[in-house]
């Protein structure tokens, strides 16, 4: 991945994994991926280890994520493929996260649907829980989110999902949205300027 990064000029930044059974190696990986190789955030998808957010193995790397100061990344939602949704609830499992670490940056990718109205009120309570549309093209944004981006939400959300979504696809129904040119800007660029430390 590292090399992959390098070759983009700049355009690309990398994101860590991690491994939920090895605690201590993940921690010392993601040391050395974002002080050695630039990484800018760890990424972890719940419903992969059937193991949510709130879990004690969680616990070490949230910790080292704010030591660093990176992002955490996870999905929120249903799971697009056959497997149990639970571990996508906002509530109770985000919300917990980020009361137990009020420092972490948490990016809740792909909305929360069916339960975007409980991402969005996790992502208003919390100042540095953030919403990113991920899987998801501005046709298919629930109308909620939409209002959100709209108004109180353009500090709390970031779009796009390359490469599953074309920078084309995911801006082709933008417009429809409404959004006014800073909410725009914030949406597609500013927003992840600022998270991720770009």
């Amino acid at each position: 991945m590292a090399e992959f990064v390098a070759q983009s000029d700049g355009r690309l930044r990398g994101v860590a994994g991690a491994d939920l059974t090895r605690p201590v190696q993940t921690v010392r990986e993601l040391r050395r991926t974002v002080e050695e190789l630039g990484f800018v955030a760890l990424r972890i998808v719940p419903w992969l280890w059937q193991l949510p957010p709130t879990d004690r193995l969680y616990y070490p790397l949230y910790a080292a994520c704010v030591d660093l100061g990176i992002p955490f990344c996870t999905q929120v939602g249903h799971t697009g493929p056959l497997r149990p949704s639970e571990t996508g609830r906002p509530i109770p499992y985000i919300d917990q996260v980020a009361l137990d670490f009020p420092e972490l940056t948490i990016v809740c990718g792909r909305i929360g649907y069916p339960w975007t109205t409980e991402m969005i009120a996790v992502a208003d309570k919390h100042a540095n829980v953030c919403i990113d549309t991920s899987a998801y093209t501005a046709r298919r944004y629930p109308r909620e989110l939409v209002d959100y981006l709209r108004g109180r939400g353009r500090n709390k959300a970031l779009g796009t999902n390359y490469p599953m979504i074309t920078p084309r696809q995911a801006l082709e129904h933008l417009g429809e949205l409404d959004l006014d040119e800073e909410a725009t800007e914030l949406f597609l660029s500013g927003n992840a300027r600022r998270i991720f430390s770009l």
